[in-house]
């Protein structure tokens, strides 16, 4: 049995899986989930204003990185290429100090992080957020296509297709554009809470970075919309009621699209201090959830979606499938 680990290092939070892989016959595989770690170190501060990572994001950074590599080390993870594979998304792809923040991963993990482009992330988020659909339609009701949705910090990811991780041409259309959740609560929702004047310029950033993936993403032809990351997931809890965080029973929940749109216009009108008592609420989500949850409901809105279906699993499975597989997912 080999052990394999995957990191996602956005601009808001760094994540780490690692992986066992399980072979269940000469041409099957299985991923079994051994550790999955979140923390939110807010990479991507000020670096739509800046161009640059700030010292204590880094050293932020760093210090979680560090508790990764010590957890990889505890499970046996070898800190190789083969084994070992990091990503870094939108906030690393064209800051000043890159090589400072890629000398800095190489000395605590061993491997370099990966810049990945948009179009890379999408498909490692896509494989990752829909292997397990496949097979599943009768039971579950998950049509093809599926519309893939990441939102991020810094940056949103758009990907349709169908799903099989040994198969080449499973995407169709893909796009990422540089709307998230902290880009645009650094943009436009500066005051707590925002005015209906931000909200206004917020929505209007969305949509015009949502005309620029339709010319590409076909997103009313989407059968199942898929959201990942923790915007998605902690509408998914907020509307599940949930005295806390629960990844089980978050993953997998539908939640309909008149129902996203309450809870955004209701994330919307509280202040932080209010935001901050939501059970499911991450600290470190608190001040760009609204952001988060207005992109999440202008998606639905283009797309004509009754409802979105919230996963656990994204571009950390993606890589773990793309490490287990022993090559990159194809292009």
């Amino acid at each position: 049995m080999t052990t394999v680990a995957a990191v996602d290092c956005g601009t808001n939070s760094i994540r780490l899986l690692i992986s066992s892989v399980i072979s269940l016959d000469e041409d099957e595989v299985q991923l079994v989930d051994v550790e999955r770690r979140m923390e939110v170190v807010r990479l991507g501060q000020d670096v739509d204003r800046t161009g640059a990572f700030a010292p204590e994001a880094l050293e932020r950074t760093f210090t979680a990185l560090r508790e990764y590599a010590k957890l990889m080390r505890e499970h046996g993870v070898e800190l190789s290429p083969e084994s070992v594979r990091m990503v870094a998304t939108s906030a690393t792809r064209d800051v000043a100090n890159r090589d400072e923040f890629i000398g800095g991963v190489r000395s605590i993990i061993g491997v370099e992080p990966e810049v990945i482009s948009g179009g890379e992330e999408a498909e490692l988020s896509f494989v990752g957020a829909t292997a397990e659909l496949e097979g599943a339609e009768e039971e579950n009701g998950f049509e093809r296509p599926y519309l893939v949705v990441d939102i991020g910090g810094g940056s949103t990811e758009f990907v349709l297709g169908h799903a099989d991780p040994e198969e080449a041409g499973a995407v169709r259309a893909a796009r990422s554009v540089n709307i998230g959740c902290v880009r645009l609560t650094e943009r436009h929702l500066t005051e707590d809470p925002p005015t209906p004047e931000q909200v206004a310029a917020a929505t209007a950033d969305i949509d015009a970075a949502l005309d620029e993936v339709s010319t590409v993403v076909p997103l009313a032809e989407a059968a199942t919309v898929v959201c990942v990351a923790g915007t998605a997931t902690t509408v998914a809890g907020i509307d599940l009621d949930l005295p806390e965080y629960d990844s089980e029973r978050i993953h997998h929940t539908r939640v309909c699209a008149d129902r996203v749109r309450e809870i955004a216009e209701r994330l919307l009108v509280m202040p932080h201090e209010q935001r901050a008592t939501i059970g499911v609420m991450h600290p470190g989500r608190v001040d760009v959830i609204g952001a988060g949850a207005l992109l999440l409901d202008r998606v639905l809105a283009r797309s004509g979606a009754a409802e979105f279906v919230a996963s656990e699993h994204d571009i950390l499975d993606g890589l773990a499938w793309s490490l287990c597989l022993g090559e990159q997912l194809p292009e």
